[in-house]
């Protein structure tokens, strides 16, 4: 028997700052299940990643330079948090976009902790339903997102987890939805499950 990833192509995307837990176990949990992952990023070279956002971690070797990927190369995204991370990520055109693209072909998205501030950057939070950590949820409902708080929150695909305390749920979760592949484009008035 087959692992329900076998053959799925699996971006992540970060920047200097992530949190590493969310950055390893994720990947971990959709390579075990047969996805090949690509670490995308700003820049080429490696990134910081960090613990508790504060002490430095390991260096991860980025695989592609964002601005050289579309969203057409891959059939799932993953967005690790840290507080530093997503922060980075707004700022880069290419990384917005990418994301925004991912949102438009309804292809499914895993972010966790601070990654939803890259969705509201990319204005795709609209609508939808998402947990977060407690500090941007604000930022959240002031982009239109229906916040709640819980550790895992599925939205047509949209996979999201409030912290690493959470990762047992979300990569399960993850899994699941990349296996579903594509899901309908999201209409801001559909509801969550």
């Amino acid at each position: 028997m087959g692992r329900r990833l076998d053959g799925h192509r699996v971006a992540i995307l970060a920047a200097d700052g992530v949190e590493q837990v969310e950055l390893v176990q994720p990947r971990e949990a959709v390579e075990a299940e047969g996805a090949r992952t690509t670490l995308l990023s700003v820049a080429s070279g490696e990134i910081q990643a960090m613990n508790s956002d504060i002490e430095p971690a390991d260096t991860f070797a980025v695989d592609r330079v964002v601005s050289t990927a579309t969203a057409d190369d891959y059939d799932a995204l993953i967005l690790p948090g840290g507080t530093v991370n997503p922060d980075k990520l707004r700022q880069d055109e290419a990384a917005v976009g990418f994301v925004r693209d991912f949102f438009r072909a309804g292809k499914p998205v895993g972010v966790i902790c601070h990654g939803p501030i890259t969705l509201i950057e990319a204005d795709v939070a609209r609508g939808r339903t998402l947990t977060s950590f407690p500090s941007i949820r604000t930022d959240l409902r002031n982009a239109g997102a229906v916040v709640v708080d819980r550790e895992v929150a599925t939205d047509q695909g949209l996979v999201s987890s409030r912290s690493p305390g959470d990762l047992p749920a979300f990569c399960a979760k993850i899994v699941e939805e990349f296996a579903e592949g594509i899901h309908p484009v999201h209409d801001e008035g559909a509801t969550a499950r």
